[in-house]
């Protein structure tokens, strides 16, 4: 592995974790929109990461045979509906989108989750950031050593 993979690695990380805090705030955003362009409430949305690369049986084979492995890394693979937690209900029968029974229903959006999934998206961040100054610092390190 050479120092310019690490660089790929920790920038494609960055890059992922970004997004995913993209993301997170956008759901925190329209944690109380119950009508969007489409009709109905907001549903929040997860992002699910996947490593780079080896994605074929035939890329498998190859970076086998000829000893590489092109696509170092992770990459943002789905960005998905949440479809597996409930909607919150509330009583408010004077809102414009009160059903029949005076319930309204909210995307399920849940603020601490969000704000415990970005800090976990900060701090994944802030993990690349740290290991690519480091590699940044060691490829320095090794120029100075080769010219001095």
């Amino acid at each position: 592995m050479s120092i310019f993979d690490s660089f790929n690695i920790n920038s494609s990380g960055m890059t992922a974790e970004r997004f995913r805090m993209d993301i997170i705030a956008e759901n925190i955003a329209n944690a109380n929109t119950t009508r969007t362009e489409n009709g109905g409430r907001y549903v929040r949305k997860v992002v699910t990461f996947q490593e780079k690369g080896r994605q074929t049986p035939f890329s498998r084979v190859l970076n086998i045979k000829t000893d590489s492995y092109s696509g170092k890394g992770v990459r943002v693979s789905t960005v998905q509906d949440d479809t597996w937690t409930q909607a919150n209900m509330v009583y408010d029968p004077s809102h414009p989108d009160a059903d029949e029974n005076g319930y309204v229903t909210y995307p399920n959006v849940n603020i601490v989750t969000e704000m415990t999934n970005l800090i976990d998206a900060s701090r994944g961040y802030e993990a690349n950031a740290t290991a690519f100054n480091a590699s940044k610092q060691i490829a320095s390190r090794g120029l100075e050593l080769s010219n001095g």
